[in-house]
């Protein structure tokens, strides 16, 4: 740091009198302000088109272990999350279950370990939250493409043949599901290039790209106590009824 400012005074002294000394000090002040900066190489979220949800918050209170502080050793709560206005509705009580999970008024439900096994809304999947209810023409199909590339939905053929279920772990790269889960570390990582494509309750065609289920969306987790869960996603939802999802 010291050197830092003994080439900054010299040039300084150097370059006083004229304009164009002073806008190389200038720069120069820039470079070494920006020296050790290290740029986030993920690309953004953000496209103009598709809503994008940070931090999520699933059941906060919830433990998978018995010695938590302020968690209670239990099952997660469900909760719903609805695409049209991104809604969070959750799950608690026999009333609620009475009053969302059979209708078609939602899209996706997060369930399980850390409200890490996600549904889309489904009334023929036995396991779904959505089971006997009125979502009878939904389904969902999983791309092995990045969320950029995808532009066209599938044909209804495909969407009628796919067998796509649950969306968790991913114990293979062959699964359907969108994160790995290492037995030793305990954390989540969610796979790249893995884009689900979904038939919503509604007809309309959407994408939906699940990033992280970790606090602030970091790009690697280290540490098995990280705040979780907290969900960061993005989708689109075509309006217009057809299959065209390109979102640059």
């Amino acid at each position: 740091m010291k050197t830092t400012k003994l080439i900054i005074n010299e040039l300084h002294a150097l370059l006083a009198c004229s304009r164009i000394g002073y806008l190389f000090v200038g720069c120069l002040l820039l470079t070494f302000s920006s020296c050790g900066k290290e740029e986030d190489p993920r690309p953004g979220l953000e496209d103009g088109k598709s809503t994008v949800i940070y931090d999520l918050p699933g059941d906060l209170e919830a433990s998978m272990g018995g010695s938590v502080d302020g968690k209670e050793n239990r099952d997660f709560y469900t909760f719903l999350f609805r695409f049209r206005d991104k809604r969070q509705i959750w799950i608690k009580t026999k009333e609620d279950s009475l009053q969302w999970l059979k209708t078609k008024d939602w899209d996706l439900a997060f369930t399980g370990p850390y409200n890490s096994e996600v549904y889309i809304n489904n009334a023929h999947q036995e396991f779904n939250p959505g089971y006997e209810g009125e979502a009878t023409n939904t389904a969902v199909i999983k791309l092995d493409r990045s969320y950029e590339t995808v532009a066209t939905a599938p044909s209804d053929e495909e969407f009628d043949n796919s067998n796509v279920a649950k969306i968790g772990w991913a114990p293979s790269k062959s699964s359907n599901g969108w994160f790995q889960y290492s037995l030793s570390t305990h954390i989540m990582q969610a796979l790249p290039n893995r884009t689900y494509v979904i038939r919503l309750p509604d007809g309309k065609y959407a994408k939906l790209q699940l990033i992280n289920a970790y606090k602030g969306n970091p790009p690697a987790v280290t540490n098995m106590n990280w705040p979780a869960p907290y969900f960061t996603f993005r989708y689109y939802v075509q309006q217009d009824g057809s299959k065209n999802l390109a979102t640059n």
